[in-house]
């Protein structure tokens, strides 16, 4: 199997995660005698976080080393990159964590096991309506970053659909530090909940405002929140908050605790959801070639668009029409300096 991942420069964290999680995976089927009498061998490369890059050693993985398959990449921007040349050469690829929606669109050879934006704003839609029991919102989005852009939308239409009320909605920009103007704005509607479809290096900051100007209501986000730093800079402003991730490192799934602490067994440390979607892409790929009978990459495709109800880590997979994963999607719940878990929520 073809691996490649930026396990260097700046995206490098999240391809060594997922390295991490497929080493796992090859080790404990390899161990368990193999797939059809044949040891998995993955062979890595590292685009270093560039599309161009990317291309490259797709290419050689296919042309040179003859794989029968390619797990990658993390980013959209080299998966967009590298599928076409997947689909050329009909070799079928998984991508464990690229969630634009236009990865999957390039050829009926492209999966992921990874949930997509609009999907994920459609789970965050219904657990803020079916959870928090919320008939009004107010959104706060990143206005230059196009991941937020695209949650809020589909926040925005998902929530609206059922009879939700959005009453307002305000925006900053990535790297901002005062976000009272736009938190005022919003105080003044009295929404039952606060969207903020954005990445953790503002959430904090935006929790502490928030509870400053005496706005107490739960504050919801998407997998962007991911991160250590919303609770080191946000601290207690944050409790009572949610945010949609891939999985949950203390979900009470038996397949979870396994993994977690084989991860950390091995590292010291908790696997983060890259790792998980790492693992999870080998077990569907290794599964796809057992039930095809043979290295045929055709029927390796066929069998990847079958799989259905596959017990992962990061939830139970079956592979959608359009090759996007159909799984549920975790809820995470802020509240006394640490992250529980607040259930799956399937679309």
């Amino acid at each position: 199997m073809g691996v490649y991942a930026a396990t260097s420069g700046s995206e490098a964290a999240f391809g060594q995660a997922t390295v991490q999680g497929e080493k796992l995976a090859a080790e404990e089927i390899n161990n368990n005698g193999g797939v059809l009498g044949h040891k998995i061998r993955l062979i890595i490369e590292d685009d270093q976080g560039k599309a161009e890059e990317a291309a490259s050693v797709v290419t050689k993985l296919i042309t040179h080393d003859n794989v029968i398959a390619v797990l990658g990449e993390n980013s959209s921007n080299q998966s967009l990159a590298a599928a076409p040349i997947c689909q050329a050469s009909k070799v079928p690829m998984i991508s464990a964590s690229s969630t634009n929606p236009a990865v999957t669109k390039k050829g009926d050879y492209i999966f992921r096991v990874c949930f997509t934006d609009p999907y994920q704003g459609k789970a965050l839609a219904m657990f803020v309506r079916t959870n928090l029991h919320a008939a009004t919102a107010a959104i706060l989005r990143d206005n230059k970053n196009d991941y937020s852009v695209g949650l809020a939308e589909v926040f925005r239409k998902e929530f609206t659909t059922p009879g939700g009320k959005i009453l307002a909605e305000q925006s900053y920009s990535g790297g901002d530090s005062d976000f009272r103007p736009q938190l005022t704005a919003i105080k003044g509607t009295k929404p039952d909940v606060l969207f903020i479809p954005g990445f953790y290096t503002e959430v904090g900051q935006i929790a502490i405002q928030a509870r400053d100007l005496g706005i107490n209501i739960p504050m919801v986000g998407g997998d962007g929140w991911d991160s250590p730093t919303v609770i080191q800079i946000g601290g207690k402003s944050v409790d009572g908050c949610y945010f949609s991730d891939h999985y949950f490192v203390g979900a009470p799934d038996p397949v979870v605790k396994r993994f977690v602490a084989e991860i950390n067994k091995r590292s010291g440390k908790n696997p983060d959801a890259n790792s998980a979607l790492g693992y999870d892409a080998v077990y569907v790929l290794a599964n796809a070639i057992k039930r095809a009978g043979s290295l045929d990459r055709k029927a390796i495709r066929d069998q990847i668009a079958a799989t259905k109800n596959y017990q992962g880590v990061s939830g139970v997979i079956t592979m959608g029409p359009d090759r996007d994963p159909i799984k549920p999607v975790a809820m995470i719940k802020i509240d006394g300096g640490t992250t529980h878990f607040a259930g799956w929520i399937q679309p």
